[in-house]
């Protein structure tokens, strides 16, 4: 079993998530979990941190689906930073870069917002 971790940092208004190691079905309600505690704490100025991401499937793919529709509504966005190309080969496949700001570092994603 691959392991998976989620570490949330506030900068001001804004929440970064990093991403480590394999996000499947196994491990995508962790990353679910760490998305919805945002929401409800109206954190919705969010950049996803993917650099150390190794791994993700659809179920993985599908979390970020399923919250960006209701963060938009609030008046927020999810913005992706430093994907390897592996896994941005992924997002890019299934028609990502067309819904979600991609950035080649955090610091950008950040001052996208500001």
């Amino acid at each position: 079993m691959s392991g998976f971790d989620v570490v949330r940092k506030d900068v001001e208004a804004i929440s970064v998530v990093y991403l480590k190691g394999y996000l499947d079905a196994h491990t995508a309600s962790d990353f679910e979990n760490a998305l919805q505690q945002l929401v409800d704490e109206e954190r919705i100025q969010i950049v996803v941190n993917l650099s150390e991401l190794d791994y993700i499937s659809s179920a993985g793919l599908g979390v970020f689906m399923g919250f960006i529709e209701d963060i938009r509504v609030k008046g927020g966005d999810i913005k992706l930073a430093e994907l390897s190309d592996k896994v941005f080969r992924v997002f890019d496949l299934l028609g990502f870069p067309v819904l979600y700001e991609i950035f080649l570092n955090e610091e950008e994603a950040i001052q996208k917002y500001q």
